[in-house]
């Protein structure tokens, strides 16, 4: 089996609440998202996503997936989408650094070596473990009251896991996480995501200041060292997410004991591929884990499924459902969250039909 033609599809993405908005003053409103179609001389096609949250928070921006496709892509027309080893060992050769670019790719042929072999993706990445993945909500910057309100809503429809945007004023931001928490059962989960928007006296002055309640904070600050000052001072669960992008800062994070969950993002790593060797290196060193990515609709939503049905349910801290954020479906057959839990696909591949009628034209074509 050889890919015969890559093909990229850009897609709006409208969110539900109108904005999504985090530290710094960050927001979108609308997510430039960007479909990967990869054909095959055998007939089997295969999907990826690849929707980078603005061009303000990770190295990645939309244009750049593209731009970057289109420079990859000739590299890996004659090359059998199902040898996934070789193929990422060729697309680093191909292309040095911007591992996002290689995730749409990526995902796509472990699509077609699903359906290749019968199997869902979930099984061929070592197993279905449970019958469904915990989700949670992330909670857009807003006043303190808005929030709260915010989660209790989201609470009455399943969720138990919240992720709560902060990084802002110190002041308002321990006000945000004291009135979220206060709505909240003692067995809910309450993440507290700087996303690096605090200084490091900053953080302290949170940490501080929430001493008494029950809440994990992550990426407090920019740096892995500021991040790791705040850690060995408060004993609050601490989650590592922007700083841990490659299995070397895994294993530093691990030996620095930096962290008790780490988030680990799809595109951030480059893929599926590359994600799994992430994954299961977690899994052999006892670190739970955020498996998802860093947007996306249907497909990305699907490939989180996948990932993280593969991954031992102890290990699992939680997931997310980004396709019940925006208001464009791109794919029939993509998990569904029913109380604030979804599943993957049981059919072949990722067990996703593209809605060709929302994709419209390529913006990239490469064969």
């Amino acid at each position: 089996m050889k890919i015969t033609r890559i093909l990229a599809y850009r897609v709006e993405l409208p969110l539900h609440e109108g904005s999504y908005k985090w530290s710094g003053g960050k927001s979108v409103s609308v997510f430039d998202s960007t479909i990967v179609r990869v054909e095959t001389d055998a007939g089997l096609v295969g999907h990826g996503e690849v929707c980078p949250l603005g061009p303000f928070y990770l190295p990645a921006y939309a244009e750049g997936v593209r731009a970057g496709l289109r420079e990859l892509g000739p590299h890996l027309i004659g090359w059998d989408p199902r040898e996934l080893a070789k193929l990422n060992h060729r697309m680093d050769a191909a292309l040095k650094g911007h591992p996002y670019v290689k995730s749409g790719i990526d995902i796509a042929c472990w699509d077609i070596l699903g359906q290749a072999s019968g199997l869902p993706v979930c099984v061929l990445m070592g197993g279905r473990f449970g019958e469904s993945v915990r989700l949670y909500r992330a909670i857009s910057q807003e006043d303190p009251e808005i929030m709260a309100k915010k989660v209790a809503g989201y609470r009455a429809a399943g969720y138990t896991r919240f992720q709560l945007k902060v990084g802002g004023d110190p002041d308002t931001d321990i006000a945000r996480i004291r009135a979220v928490r206060a709505m909240l059962q003692p067995t809910d989960r309450l993440v507290a995501d700087a996303n690096t928007g605090w200084t490091q006296h900053e953080a302290m002055r949170v940490i501080r200041a929430v001493r008494d309640v029950d809440v994990y904070i992550e990426q407090p600050c920019l740096t892995y060292e500021e991040c790791l000052s705040v850690r060995r001072h408060t004993d609050h669960p601490f989650v590592l997410d922007e700083n841990v992008d490659n299995l070397d800062m895994l294993l530093r994070a691990k030996a620095d004991l930096a962290m008790d969950v780490v988030n680990l993002k799809i595109s951030k790593l480059g893929g599926l591929t590359k994600t799994k060797q992430a994954r299961d290196l977690c899994v052999s060193m006892g670190i739970a884990m955020t498996l998802e990515d860093s947007w996306g609709g249907d497909v990305t939503t699907t490939a989180i499924a996948h990932l993280a049905h593969s991954t031992p349910e102890e290990f699992r801290f939680t997931s997310t459902d980004f396709n019940s954020y925006v208001t464009v479906s791109t794919a029939d057959g993509a998990p569904q969250r029913v109380n604030g839990f979804m599943s993957a696909s049981n059919a072949p591949g990722l067990g996703i039909q593209p809605r060709m009628d929302v994709l419209g034209m390529p913006a990239v074509e490469i064969s």
